[in-house]
């Protein structure tokens, strides 16, 4: 492992104990080895002044909710150190007891929740504890002989403890444990198959402990050969791939009850991994750690060539899980898939949303690793499923069910948008990712691959004019999320004003193909997923040209016409399907790339208006901004216009001709 301490960043957080307890903090968050989303825990007991001038012992304990690698100091929970250690001397306690005891403990109710392990660490004589999930100790705890193996590592100066489950019963077992401890001469505490804990009275000395114990492990590793057991191969997608993905993410957000997204992994060690020799057997023997279940559930789906019996199988095999495992007020969670192995395809992950699609993809690369030293060490063996069953199905959990946060309206759902670099694109990719969707931003222009940050859009280069470009684009798409729910089509641009007199057949045919048969060609590739998708809605980018044309823009006006009658037959076509077609006019939209100053000077003097008049034009008086386009795609697109096809919308302040 790498030491990351540095003395000048740790010199910018000296001046507290809470302050250097964010710093070593995220330290440790920095290494995904150790802590992955939300895992992992830390503390330092320091004091507070109270409102009455005393000074009082306190707990600064990691918070619900804080990830340590991004922690500040508002993410540690305060709580009254005192009072947390009498927790600890009590003989029993339910976790729900327990969880309401540490909200009352604290000094600040306005903090997040503390860290269920808060008892735990009060419970550890020493100013810094530092828990980690590291992969290289929980990998060897998961062999037939980790025990031994780690105490051969360690020796006498690492205490090593059975699993129990987390909360108040872990800090008794640790309690009871070290009753006799020398802590000056322990160095750290394993628990098997959960995690390691270090401690000091030294910010930096539990930190390095930490590296140094850890590296230790993965020294073990080395020189058992199991780091070089990890599989990497290549696969090329054949025909067909991408609709077995979409059939799979359709199955799956069936058994979970909404749409869910998907990512098919086809990096190296993902195809590896998919084509181990009894692969079937390997990935279902349960996750690095039971903490794990709770976002990928205890095992992956195996997929093959049939995703909706192989989806099937999996879903009654979960309510067996849960029949044998159950006692009375639990409650079923849903039986869907968290992550896939497609036999010599890769891995997929499955979410509701980017974010938890991402944990999902992470957990799964370190489980895959630790899966394969596990194997190289004696054979992979995870805790039974008992035990992950109680942690997955842990009161805490539970209790959590009935406060989820309410979905965005299209939570799970994949818009792809073309032209979205900018104006009304742009503002369609920002307007789907606020209500939850991901999406495909397509466009020619480079910078769309970096201009919308976050797991929630993929930017590709696309030129839609060329066939092939699309295809390529449209499989990225579904190999990134999954499928195609929702399709915007709407680059296009606004040829110079010509008459027809003056309008030669190359500038005519250079308008067809980019305003109306770049839309056909993108819907054409689309509607094998479209047809997979939840709600499907096709929304085309059209014009006010279309009930209205204008003189000097035939070669626009004409291939906008196109696209909406092929929209209207699209519709009729499609609804079968359920897809729905429908179509925007805009008009006055003058925040875009279409509109140069030039062009706004050209087409004003050709009304023989000014530019101010010309950009005011309509009933309303108002502007039209691409936002105020891409809010009607949104609704378009969603459930207000859920029995509306072949349908032109336009969105133009109000055009006296299209009135």
């Amino acid at each position: 492992m790498e030491n990351l301490w540095n003395d000048q960043e740790a010199a910018q957080f000296s001046h507290s104990d809470l302050a250097m307890r964010v710093y070593t903090s995220r330290l440790l968050g920095r290494d995904p080895s150790l802590v992955l989303h939300g895992g992992g825990n830390t503390s330092v007991k320091s004091t507070l002044t109270n409102i009455f001038g005393e000074q009082e012992d306190i707990l600064f304990v990691k918070g619900s909710g804080w990830d340590l690698k991004t922690i500040e100091e508002p993410g540690f929970a305060p709580a009254r150190l005192d009072v947390l250690q009498r927790l600890g001397q009590l003989p029993a306690m339910t976790d729900t007891q327990m969880t309401k005891e540490l909200k009352a403990s604290m000094v600040d109710p306005g903090a997040p929740s503390p860290s269920v392990e808060a008892i735990l660490h009060a419970l550890i004589p020493l100013k810094y504890v530092d828990h980690t999930h590291t992969d290289a100790v929980v990998a060897i705890s998961n062999s037939p002989d980790g025990e031994r193996i780690l105490a051969e590592i360690y020796g006498d100066s690492v205490l090593i403890l059975p699993y129990v489950m987390p909360g108040f019963v872990l800090a008794k077992q640790v309690f009871e444990a070290t009753q006799s401890a020398d802590w000056s001469k322990l160095e750290g505490i394993v628990l098997l198959h959960h995690g390691f804990f270090t401690f000091s009275d030294d910010a930096r000395a539990s930190y390095d402990n930490m590296i140094r114990l850890v590296s230790l492990a993965e020294g073990y590793l080395e020189q058992a050969g199991a780091l070089e057991q990890v599989a990497a191969a290549e696969y090329k997608p054949r025909g067909g791939d991408h609709e077995l993905l979409a059939q799979a993410r359709r199955r799956a957000s069936e058994l979970f009850g909404h749409p869910m997204i998907a990512r098919w992994k086809q990096d190296a060690r993902s195809v590896g991994y998919s084509k181990l020799d009894r692969i079937e057997d390997i990935a279902c023997r349960g996750p690095v750690t039971p903490d794990h279940s709770l976002h990928t559930k205890r095992i992956p789906v195996v997929l093959d060539n049939e995703p909706g019996p192989e989806m099937d199988a999996f879903r009654d095999a979960y309510h067996a899980y849960f029949d044998a495992n159950a006692h009375d007020g639990l409650t079923c969670l849903d039986p869907a898939p968290r992550f896939a192995v497609w036999k010599g395809r890769g891995t997929v992950a499955f979410g509701p949303n980017p974010k938890r699609m991402g944990v999902v993809s992470d957990i799964t690369d370190h489980t895959m690793r630790a899966v394969q030293w596990g194997e190289a060490l004696g054979g992979w063996t995870a805790l039974s499923e008992r035990e992950i069953f109680d942690l997955e199905y842990w009161e805490l959990e539970q209790a959590k069910l009935s406060r989820a946060p309410a979905r965005k309206p299209f939570e799970g759902k994949v818009a792809v948008v073309t032209g979205a670099a900018s104006g009304i694109g742009k503002a369609c990719v920002e307007a789907f990712l606020a209500q939850g969707a991901a999406v495909a931003a397509l466009d020619i222009d480079e910078r769309v691959t970096e201009m919308f940050p976050g797991e929630g859009v993929l930017g590709r280069v696309c030129d839609v004019t060329e066939p092939q470009g699309i295809n390529a684009a449209i499989e990225a798409a579904v190999a990134g999320f999954g499928g195609i729910d929702m399709l915007i089509s709407n680059a296009g641009a606004f040829p110079a004003g010509r008459d027809i007199e003056a309008l030669d057949p190359e500038s005519l045919e250079q308008s067809m193909r980019l305003n109306f048969g770049s839309h056909v060609e993108l819907m054409r590739a689309c509607l094998p997923y479209l047809k997979l998708g939840f709600d499907p809605a096709v929304v085309l980018v059209a014009s006010k040209n279309v009930p209205a044309p204008g003189p000097g823009v035939g070669a626009y006006s004409a291939a906008k016409a196109a696209l909406t009658q092929m929209g209207r037959v699209a519709a009729l076509e499609l609804g079968q399907h359920g897809i729905r077609v429908n179509m925007v006019h805009p008009d006055g939209v003058f925040d875009t790339a279409v509109w140069t100053e030039e062009m706004l000077a050209q087409r004003a003097e050709h009304y023989g208006l000014s530019v101010e008049q010309y950009t005011s034009r309509n009933v309303l008086g108002a502007s039209v901004r691409s936002c105020d386009v891409a809010d009607l795609v949104v609704a378009v697109a969603g459930p207000a216009f859920s029995r509306t096809t072949g349908a032109q919308v336009p969105v133009d302040g109000g055009n006296d001709r299209v009135i």
